[in-house]
């Protein structure tokens, strides 16, 4: 039998709830904007990290692959600790330890310290996001507040990334790109330092952390992230590409057996089986391959085809952040008073497609303000929609002693996205690259991600539909009948009373 007790007196009970304060707030959104800001501010100092170390570009990328795996592979543990060891506790934890890190990255004497250095930025950020997402879950008082936090999530994410190219690339210039790992450290000490005095205590419960099954999960989904990487470089019939897919398949497998036999499992299976944990999964999955896949193949055709500088190039592209932030600051919650999230999710992915899609109108000498600029703000808008309710709806039924780990999922749903998403699209534009014509494999990436999002569209509204079954027609005829009966067997009485 498990036990709880409070980690601290300022909740009195599990689950109590008081309003979500601007430095709380700020506090756990800091958390998501250390996550996706770490990843662009460090990719603009990549090419002077490059010269710095005199590496090659294979093993380049992996300061960049490091921190995607450590993080995916590590983000359902992160959301089970939170659930049980307190979210207030591992959300300090896992910025700390993010924070050290950074230390360890702008000291690095070598190209091997500075990506261990990443895959422990990655686990300490897979500690922190499911744990602020837990928390919110925890101590927002409605629905309603619950969106209103995500769509700060949202604008703090969209300001984070946009911001982080244009950071990056200016601390690199003026004080190299030791500076960049140095900001990330000054970032997180801001987080860190009153997050023990703004965020709620939460609860500690006394039960066993399901360790084979954490190691199983990271190791699965390690692999896979690892294989498709690979896979998509170098070719999907390499052998190591192969070994790495079926060891990762075979891993998942393996964790799923040992949950259903596990005492204290690290996902309850029941989880994956709740329509909104579902729709919640694949609307970040499909959010991230489309909006990161553009964010990706933007500058290589504003860079590569249309000659951009890359300053011009990352602002060109801040239109699809700024929208983000603007709908989802001060739009989405005038959406969820008024529609329900069905449509929001659905028409959010819809208008995702459209702005991904309206790309396939680019040209080797292309507008910007005709062919890129109105795609860039579609997809933002819908970016913008739907992100906050995703993440409510992920976590909607489920009780709080699930929200940590049910973040954890959506958060990772978002990172397979962002990850395997993305190489597939690469791996489908070089496929026609390979033939000299480089913008045709944009657009057939393009269509691909448009393609996926009106599918995904389709398939989040099915789900929902589950979640709210109607009441069988059957039974409302029987309630009719019953009715009927009851008014004809009072109306002798009501007679004789006469």
């Amino acid at each position: 039998m498990s036990t709880e007790k409070l980690d601290s007196p300022d909740l009195s009970e599990p689950g109590a709830s008081r309003p979500l304060s601007g430095v709380t707030l700020a506090v756990m959104a800091g958390a998501l904007g250390l996550d996706v800001g770490s990843l662009n501010v460090v990719n603009a100092a990549l090419p002077s990290l490059g010269e710095a170390f005199g590496v090659d570009t294979a093993t380049l990328q992996w300061v960049t692959t490091a921190y995607a795996i450590s993080f995916a592979g590590f983000l359902i543990l992160g959301g089970r600790l939170a659930d049980v060891l307190g979210r207030r506790r591992v959300f300090i934890i896992g910025v700390a330890l993010f924070s050290a890190a950074s230390v360890m990255a702008t000291l690095a004497p070598g190209i091997a310290l500075l990506i261990a250095a990443r895959c422990l930025q990655g686990v300490g950020a897979a500690l922190s996001g499911p744990a602020a997402i837990g928390m919110v879950g925890e101590i927002s008082g409605s629905e309603s507040e619950q969106t209103r936090a995500f769509g700060i999530f949202a604008a703090v994410g969209a300001a984070s990334g946009s911001g982080g190219f244009v950071l990056g690339g200016a601390l690199t210039e003026l004080l190299g790109w030791r500076s960049v790992f140095a900001a990330l450290l000054c970032a997180g000490l801001v987080v860190l330092i009153p997050a023990r005095a703004v965020l709620p205590a939460g609860v500690v419960r006394s039960v066993p952390v399901d360790i084979p099954g954490a190691a199983l999960v990271t190791s699965g989904l390690a692999a896979l992230v690892v294989g498709v990487d690979f896979g998509a470089q170098h070719g999907w019939t390499r052998p190591f590409a192969l070994v790495l897919l079926v060891a990762g398949v075979l891993l998942l497998v393996a964790f799923v057996v040992r949950e259903r036999v596990a005492r204290a499992p690290l996902t309850p299976l029941a989880l994956f089986r709740s329509p909104t944990v579902q729709a919640g999964a694949l609307t970040g999955f499909i959010l991230y391959t489309a909006t990161v896949g553009l964010q990706f193949f933007a500058p290589l055709y504003l860079q590569g085809v249309l000659h951009y500088p890359p300053l011009l190039s990352g602002i060109a592209i801040a239109p699809l952040s700024v929208a983000i932030l603007v709908v989802a600051t001060w739009i989405s919650p005038i959406l969820n008073r008024r529609w329900s999230r069905t449509p929001i999710l659905c028409w959010g992915l819809v208008l995702i497609a459209a702005g991904v899609g309206w790309w396939l109108l680019t040209t080797v000498d292309g507008s910007y303000w005709t062919q890129m600029f109105p795609g860039l703000v579609l997809a933002g808008v819908g970016v913008g929609a739907a992100f906050p309710v995703m993440t409510t709806t992920a976590l909607e039924g489920l009780e709080p002693t699930n929200h940590g780990v049910a973040g954890a999922v959506n958060v990772t749903a978002q990172q397979l996205g962002a990850g395997i998403g993305v190489l597939l699209l690469v791996s489908i534009a070089d496929s026609v690259n390979q033939s000299g014509n480089e913008l045709s494999g944009f657009h057939l990436a393009y269509l691909c991600a448009a393609g996926v999002a009106l599918v995904g569209a389709a398939a989040v509204w099915w789900l929902l539909r589950q979640a709210q079954p109607a009441p069988p027609k059957d039974q409302d005829q029987d309630q009719d009948q019953d009715q009927d009966q009851d008014q004809q067997e009072t109306s002798p009485d009501r007679q004789a009373g006469r």
